[in-house]
């Protein structure tokens, strides 16, 4: 009895470690196929690899400077699945941002991704913020060459603190990272939060409120 306890107990734990693991990729390729695409379930549906060709796999532009004159100074340029339908079921994205001197990637989470940022032109200083109870915030300054990490999920941001333009990449563990901005989600959501929560999460009155859904 003993001896086919430990048996069962064995197969249950092997099946358990063999089923926590994503499968094998039974293909070598996915490319999104917009035409045949509709509801997407972790991924797009994929075009007929006998009309797949090189452009599937091929993303033009990250070489030109992005609009900086924002509200927010910085702008990202995004190489993701809608850019490169090559990246379908690949996770991973990337994109670049541009910052215009003093510039700042607001407050933000990728809900679906890590990040990797490196710096290629300037100094910014980066920083994300852990999750409750502590909400602890760990920061620092990059310069040139200097690589940063984003954990999934964790409100993050950088800023350019020299005088002049800054850029960086980031790469990301996702096909479609998402992107939920912190203040343009709370003051801008459609319709608006009500203005008896926003005054009770921010401890202010109402007319600090609804100032800051004007803006958004």
């Amino acid at each position: 009895m003993a001896s086919q306890f430990l048996f069962w107990a064995f197969i249950a734990i092997t099946c358990s470690i063999a089923l926590a693991t994503d499968p094998s990729s039974l293909q070598d390729f996915c490319v999104a196929d917009p035409v045949r695409s509709g509801i997407p379930v972790n991924g797009l549906v994929c075009k007929d690899p006998k009309f797949v060709e090189a452009n599937d796999f091929s993303f033009s532009g990250l070489h030109l400077a992005g609009n900086t004159s924002n509200t927010v100074g910085s702008h990202v340029t995004p190489v993701n699945v809608a850019q490169i339908a090559g990246l379908n079921t690949l996770g991973i994205s990337i994109a670049r941002i541009d910052y215009a001197p003093w510039g700042v990637n607001s407050p933000h989470t990728h809900p679906r991704a890590s990040e990797v940022l490196t710096v290629l032109e300037g100094s910014l200083q980066v920083g994300f913020i852990t999750s409750h109870p502590e909400n602890r915030l760990i920061t620092k300054i990059l310069h040139v060459g200097d690589v940063f990490v984003f954990p999934v999920g964790l409100l993050h941001f950088q800023r350019n603190i020299g005088y002049g333009n800054a850029v960086a990449i980031a790469a990301l563990s996702s096909q479609n990272p998402g992107v939920i901005t912190i203040a343009n989600a709370v003051f801008g959501s459609n319709p608006d939060i009500s203005s008896d929560v926003l005054t009770r999460a921010f401890q202010v009155d109402k007319d600090t409120i609804y100032n800051f859904q004007s803006r958004f």
